[in-house]
């Protein structure tokens, strides 16, 4: 009989936010694949268990060849749990291609759910929540950066990324010359940790806020684009021809704006004006 892979998102800062079940886990797989097997032992010890299993390292650098060897487990009939430094396995971390190889041989694979920086930031950011899109981490280079962020210029949902605290500076500030300073934004850092912060506002007030330097660990949230004006007006030309079906204004712009990925409040507005 085949064992089971267990992907287990751990504390993001605040130690009590780990589940009962991540506990209860790390107390009893057979193998413990983490990002820093030293972080793994301290996040055991602050929760007051002792691994039983054995714990081995499982980062970017190793991931392809150590993968092979734990698919090996739990085809064995062994329990791996894999964790990474913080938040969700997989999401910007390491973990996809372990998973995707379980998959590929029918492997049973399962999730502990907790803490995410992605969700977590996109909660506190005051931005809609509704629809929204993860980027990941922004390119190091300018250029590909710049490049980068023009791929969001159009993008309605509202968008989540990750960047380095000795870089984020200098991505508001690209994010300023390609999207408009007048893009509200937020960026999150320290997320759960004793020094969080959110600091709110449009991209030109975050990029001058973020020239006195910014530490720790940094999620940026990005308002979704609005649509353009030419754009917009067709959308209230097809508001318009719902109404005048029969359907109530709120819900004909509702219904327009979801099928658009755009804001309802703004279509709403806008057809309202032009009436």
């Amino acid at each position: 009989m085949s064992g089971l892979l267990i992907l287990a998102a751990t504390p993001l800062g605040e130690i009590g936010d780990a589940s009962a079940r991540l506990v209860e886990a790390l107390g009893s797989a057979d193998v413990i694949a983490a990002e820093d097997t030293r972080r793994a032992r301290n996040l055991a010890s602050a929760l007051g268990v002792a691994p039983s299993g054995r714990v081995v390292s499982f980062y970017d650098a190793v991931e392809n060849t150590r993968a092979p060897s734990l698919v090996e487990a739990v085809r064995s009939g062994q329990t791996v749990l894999l964790i990474t430094d913080a938040g969700m396995p997989s999401v910007s971390d390491p973990g996809y291609r372990l998973v995707a190889a379980c998959v590929a041989e029918d492997l049973a694979v399962t999730c502990l759910p907790g803490p995410s920086a992605v969700t977590t930031a996109l909660a506190l950011s005051g931005l809609p929540c509704d629809r929204f899109c993860f980027e990941g981490f922004a390119p190091r280079k300018q250029g590909e950066r710049r490049k980068w962020l023009a791929q969001l210029a159009d993008e309605p949902r509202t968008a989540v990324l990750f960047e380095a605290p000795h870089r984020i500076e200098d991505c508001l500030a690209d994010a300023v010359e390609v999207l408009g300073g007048e893009r509200r934004a937020a960026v999150c850092r320290e997320l759960t940790k004793t020094h969080e912060e959110v600091k709110r506002g449009t991209l030109a007030e975050l990029a001058e806020w973020a020239k006195d330097g910014v530490r720790g660990e940094i999620t940026v949230v990005l308002a979704g684009a609005e649509p353009r004006t030419a754009d917009l007006d067709t959308l209230v030309e097809r508001v318009r021809a719902l109404t005048a079906e029969g359907t109530r204004l709120k819900e004909a712009a509702a219904e327009v704006a979801a099928a658009a990925g755009v804001s309802k409040k703004t279509l709403y507005d806008a057809a309202v004006s032009r009436a």
